[in-house]
C-alpha cells in the first residue's frame, strides 16, 4: 500500500469516533496494551507529559511544546483529531510525522489490527508511541483524545500531569454531572508523579486533591499560583501581565494564539514550567517567552480564534461544547464590528440546546454540517436554533456557506465558523 492507500485502510477499517462516535469508544486500555506489547512498548522509551482537559488541552499541549522545544529538548506531540492531515497528530519539533513510518508501521502493525480489531484511536496512539521512540525524542508531549482514566493514552507514566479544567462534554461516555467528568479526567494522575490543576471548582477541586492523596502526588492549582493582572491586543499578539501570588512579581507575556481565553491557559503553562524546572528540566524565561510568541509557527496549530480573512474579518475557531463556546462569545463581545454573521456546525452527540443557548440573537446564521456520519444535518440544527431565535439559512457544507456570508457580508463585518473541530478541518477559504 501506499500512503494514500494506507490512510483510506486506516479510516475505513477502523471504528474512527469521529465518524461513528460512542461505538468508536473502547471502556478499557487492553487493545492499547496488547498493541504497545507487540510492539515492545516504545512508551516506555522516552519521557512524556500527560494533559487531560474538557477545553484548553490541546492549546495548552502546543504551548507546552513549543516551550520544551525552544529550550533544545527534541520534543514530541500527541493530539487529536487533526483537521487538514492525519499527520497532524503526531510530530516531532513541529515537523508531521513521514508518510513512510506510517505505511511501514501499518503494514508491520496489519495482523494486530485483524485479531486484536483496535480502534482508530487505539491504533494512532500506538503509531506515536514508535515513532516517538524511533526519533528518540528528549520528551513527548501526550494529549488525551476524551477522558483520562480508561483514555488509549493512558498507559503512560509521565514527568507530570496536567488536567486543564473540567466542563460539560462527552457526557454520555463520561458521566453527566462536573464530579463524575472530573474522577474520569483524574485517572491520569499516577504514583508520585506531580499535577497541576488549571482551574480551580469547587465542584470538582475534592476529587483531584482525593486522587493525588490517594497517589501520593504532588498536586497544585494554577489559578492559586498566578493571575490575570491586565492584557491587551497589539499587533495580531495577546499581551499578559501575568502577577505570581507567592511573591507578587509581574511579568508580561505575548501569545500568537491571541484567543482571550488563551489567558487561562497561559497560567496552566507557566505553572507546568515551573513544576518541570523544580525536577530540573533546563527552561529559562527567555525560552517562555519566545515559544509562546511563536506557537503556532512552531508547532502548525490552527482553529483557535485563527484569522483567515480580513475585510471582512474571517475567524475560524474550533469551540463546539458549553464551556468553550461561553468563552467564545466572551471574544467576540470584545471585537469591534459592523455586523455579526455565524457560520456553525454541530456534531449529533453534543449538548446541542445548550450552546444554541448561548449564541447571540443579534446576528445572521448560516447552518451547515461536517461531511462525517456524526454531523447533525443543517436542515435539522437551523430548526434547533430558531427555538432560542437564531435565524438563518441552511447549507450542506461549510465551504458553500462561507462563499455566501463573504459575498454578503461587509468590509467591517465579523464571520465566525465555529461548532465542530470537523467542520473547521473541511474549510477551504
Amino acid at each position: 500500500m501506499n500512503y494514500q492507500q494506507t490512510i483510506q485502510y486506516l479510516f475505513e477499517k477502523l471504528p474512527m469516533f469521529s465518524r461513528i462516535g460512542t461505538a468508536a469508544y473502547k471502556k478499557d486500555l487492553t487493545n492499547t496494551i496488547a498493541l504497545c506489547n507487540v510492539l515492545n512498548n516504545p512508551q516506555q522509551h522516552f519521557k512524556t507529559i500527560h494533559i487531560a482537559g474538557t477545553n484548553g488541552k490541546g492549546s495548552v499541549s502546543h504551548m507546552l511544546a513549543a516551550v520544551l522545544q525552544t529550550a533544545g529538548y527534541k520534543t514530541g506531540l500527541y493530539t487529536s483529531p487533526h483537521l487538514k492531515d492525519f499527520r497532524e497528530r503526531i510530530k516531532v519539533n513541529g515537523a508531521l510525522c513521514s508518510e513512510d513510518f506510517i505505511v511501514q508501521f501499518t503494514q508491520k502493525i496489519q495482523p494486530q489490527i485483524e485479531t486484536v480489531e483496535p480502534s482508530f484511536f487505539e491504533i494512532t496512539v500506538a503509531m506515536a508511541f514508535e515513532y516517538f521512540a524511533e526519533q528518540q525524542v528528549d520528551v513527548a508531549v501526550i494529549e488525551t483524545g476524551l477522558g483520562g482514566r480508561l483514555d488509549s493514552t493512558n498507559i503512560i507514566t509521565p514527568e507530570l500531569s496536567i488536567i486543564t479544567n473540567i466542563g460539560y462534554d462527552h457526557m454520555n461516555l463520561l458521566g453527566d454531572t462536573l464530579d463524575k467528568i472530573a474522577f474520569e479526567k483524574a485517572g491520569i494522575i499516577k504514583p508520585g508523579v506531580p499535577v497541576v490543576v488549571g482551574e480551580t471548582h469547587k465542584e470538582t477541586a475534592n476529587v483531584f486533591l482525593s486522587k493525588a492523596n490517594e497517589t501520593n502526588s504532588t498536586i497544585v492549582f494554577a489559578d492559586k499560583q498566578r493571575w490575570i493582572v491586565d492584557w491587551q491586543y497589539e499587533h495580531y499578539l495577546l499581551n499578559v501581565s501575568v502577577a505570581n501570588h507567592v511573591n507578587d512579581e509581574h511579568e508580561k507575556y505575548s501569545l500568537d494564539l491571541n484567543g482571550l481565553y488563551q489567558a487561562k491557559n497561559l497560567l496552566t503553562v507557566l505553572e507546568a514550567v515551573h513544576q518541570l524546572q523544580l525536577q530540573g528540566w533546563q527552561i529559562d524565561k527567555s525560552h517562555v517567552h519566545q515559544a509562546l510568541q511563536h506557537t503556532k509557527k512552531l508547532t502548525g496549530l490552527h482553529g483557535r480564534w485563527e484569522v483567515i480573512h480580513q475585510h471582512p474579518t474571517v475567524v475560524l475557531d474550533v469551540a463546539h461544547n458549553e464551556d468553550g463556546m461561553k468563552q467564545l462569545v466572551q471574544q467576540v463581545e470584545l471585537v469591534n464590528y459592523h455586523h455579526l454573521h455565524i457560520v456553525i456546525g454541530m456534531v449529533k452527540d453534543k449538548a446541542i440546546d445548550n450552546v444554541l443557548a448561548l449564541l447571540p440573537k443579534q446576528a445572521t446564521y448560516y447552518f451547515t454540517q461536517a461531511q462525517i456520519e456524526r454531523a447533525l444535518d443543517a436542515e435539522s440544527l437551523k430548526e434547533k436554533a430558531r427555538a432560542f431565535e437564531l435565524n438563518g439559512n441552511h447549507y450542506k457544507n461549510v465551504n458553500i456557506a462561507l462563499k455566501e456570508v463573504v459575498s454578503k457580508a461587509d468590509k467591517e463585518d465579523l464571520i465566525l465558523v465555529c461548532g465542530s473541530v470537523f467542520l473547521i478541518g473541511e474549510v477551504e477559504l
